[in-house]
């Protein structure tokens, strides 16, 4: 039987601190190396940074974008869905990932979080002064990759 490649997403800040882009970066390569393809919203900030992170480690980068060109991607980005949704890309977002990681991240962050424990993903925090019932806090990186992965085994 084939097992289907795990789907990652990366949330957070689009002006996130250094931390934010090194946590963002780190979580990126670390998933490449897992295997599992990273999903994002496309664009800048910890988004980017999580692109380049999985994207210089080999890694597959899907970026779902809010507007209508598929240019406006960030660099790393293999695959740009230009959704033309806007904010409510933020769906699509979060029901393409099987498991979030949130990096920092504001009200869209904020979304995407609500968004995804309310379709039954598992949602990490990750730098984050967001929380949310039903998410689950985390301190570093790896932590982050090894329980977005675990809980994917365990369903």
């Amino acid at each position: 039987m084939k097992t289907k490649t795990p789907i990652i997403g990366v949330i957070g800040s689009s002006e996130p601190c250094d931390n934010g882009l090194f946590l963002a970066y780190e979580v990126g390569r670390l998933l490449a190396e897992a295997g599992a393809i990273l999903v994002t919203g496309g664009l800048g900030g910890v988004m980017e940074a999580a692109s380049r992170g999985c994207s210089e480690a080999g890694g597959q980068v899907l970026g779902i974008l809010p507007g209508d060109n598929p240019s406006s991607a960030n660099p790393y980005v293999d695959i740009a869905i230009p959704s033309g949704m806007g904010h409510a890309r933020n769906v699509l977002v979060a029901q393409t990932a099987q498991v979030l990681i949130a990096i920092e991240g504001e009200l869209g962050t904020l979304s995407e979080i609500a968004i995804g424990l309310k379709v039954g993903r598992a949602v990490f925090l990750l730098g984050s002064i967001l929380r949310v019932k039903g998410a689950v806090e985390v301190a570093t990186p790896q932590q982050a990759v090894s329980a977005a992965l675990l809980a994917l085994r365990e369903g």
